[in-house]
């Protein structure tokens, strides 16, 4: 597969987010099937792993570090060719930003079997300034415990101030053909200073591919899809439109609707990293597939004015 640079740190131009095997898609398939699709994944082509210490099983603080204790297996024999990312949570608390984040990495560590992390995002902003754990960040970059560092779901004014102590290697931000907030001003800032944009739920939770018929498919528990706007039982109906749209550019494309839909994100940046997720092995292989979609600039002109011209019902945002 082709790659891309966030920053400095080489990955598959396609990568893969692991949440569903812990958490966010109802009932979490067995470890054994779990680690199977992961390395189906590597063997695949992709290098690029995202993970986070909450991730578990309706994201019980009892269950954090579940996911990151799959990808650790599943990745410990190839480690060296694979890039893994993961994420903390900094709840509010007193004492060394540093010495509290080095915690927090130190146990992500143990769980995901290695003693470096290629890639460490803030997950969500708290109390804690951005500029003390940027400066955290870069000590442990200093001392080669991490490769780059990020944030996540964060607007322009955040990143900048980041930046200005230690550069960024990647922003972690919902991105997709219904959430395409980060167009206007946060893509074209990381682009100007060489940060990657990992897009999260590029599939928008599996609206653009197309499979999501009804409701009725979700699961009663800890499923997001029951909250996400654009896929609430009115919207779904209202969103036939754009999916109607991408099943017939698809079909002329011999490519699925996902494909499409992460097709059209590579095509559009040089400096976005989709990770769509999924818990399903078929599911991930075809959305591993799009890296070989390419769309002419025609296509992509024909895609952009398609997808302006339809209203998308639902919105969700990318600032926490």
């Amino acid at each position: 597969m082709k790659t891309r640079m966030l920053r400095d740190i080489e990955v598959s131009e396609v990568g893969m987010g692991c949440m569903a095997f812990s958490h966010g898609y109802g009932s979490i398939p067995d470890e054994r099937y779990s680690i199977e699709a992961i390395r189906g994944a590597y063997e695949a082509g992709c290098t690029f792993f995202d993970t986070a210490e909450v991730y578990g099983p309706n994201l019980a603080r009892s269950q954090r570090g579940h996911n990151e204790r799959i990808v650790g297996k599943a990745l410990a024999d190839v480690r060296d060719d694979v890039v893994i990312a993961t994420k903390l949570f900094l709840d509010p608390g007193i004492g060394s930003p540093y010495k509290r984040i080095r915690k927090h990495l130190e146990a992500s560590m143990d769980r995901l079997q290695t003693d470096f992390v290629d890639l460490y995002y803030l997950h969500r902003m708290a109390s804690t300034p951005v500029e003390d754990v940027a400066e955290a960040m870069g000590q442990l970059i200093d001392e080669g415990l991490i490769g780059g560092w990020g944030l996540s779901q964060v607007g322009v004014d955040t990143i900048s101030r980041a930046q200005a102590v230690t550069p960024l290697s990647a922003v972690q931000n919902i991105y997709s053909m219904v959430e395409r907030d980060v167009e206007d001003e946060v893509i074209p800032y990381c682009a100007g200073h060489r940060i990657g944009l990992v897009a999260f739920s590029p599939v928008a939770s599996g609206l653009l591919s197309g499979k999501v018929k009804s409701t009725a498919q979700f699961e009663r528990v800890d499923d997001v899809r029951t909250w996400v706007p654009q896929l609430s039982e009115r919207n779904l109906a209202a969103n036939r439109p754009l999916v109607e749209m991408l099943e017939d550019f698809a079909a002329t494309k011999g490519c699925t609707p996902a494909q499409l839909s992460l097709a059209w994100m590579l095509a559009k940046w040089d400096n976005v990293v989709p990770i769509p997720g999924s818990k399903n092995k078929g599911r991930i292989l075809e959305n591993l597939g799009a890296a070989e979609v390419e769309l002419t600039a025609d296509e992509l002109t024909e895609l952009e004015g398609a997808l302006d011209s339809i209203t998308i019902y639902g919105h969700r945002g990318f600032t926490r």
